[in-house]
């Protein structure tokens, strides 16, 4: 028996492994691309939850654009946020220089709201 075939019909080629022919197949090429916090939680979520969805993107070579994308959305909104929510509750630069202490408790405070925020709209769906 031959160690390699390509059918002609589809252009696919197999090689042989014991008694079968197995296809020779391989994803397609992404660029690498920097993929932050946001994008690795959403990363894990559509791997455990949401599979189908997860392989998709997987072999038509788009996760990675896709998390790429999703990550700026996200560190975009909770920036936003942050700072909307800090100067709605009067958390200044001038409470910073006043009493720090304040300061730092009230915006872990507010970190925490947004990144719940955040994971709910953006990351969770």
């Amino acid at each position: 028996m031959k160690q390699h075939y390509t059918d002609r019909r589809t252009g696919i080629t197999y090689t042989l492994q014991g008694d079968y022919y197995l296809p020779n197949l391989a994803l397609p090429q992404e660029k690498e691309q920097h993929i932050g916090v946001w994008g690795q939680r959403h990363l894990r979520y559509i791997k455990r939850h949401r599979k189908v969805f997860y392989t998709n993107l997987l072999t038509s070579g788009k996760l990675y654009d896709y998390l790429a994308d999703l990550d700026k959305q996200a560190e975009d909104k909770f920036f936003r946020l942050v700072k909307q929510i800090a100067e709605r509750e009067g958390v200044t630069e001038q409470l910073k220089a006043d009493n720090q202490m304040e300061w730092v408790a009230r915006m872990n405070n507010i970190r925490s709201r947004v990144t719940e925020i955040v994971n709910t709209e953006v990351i969770f769906v």
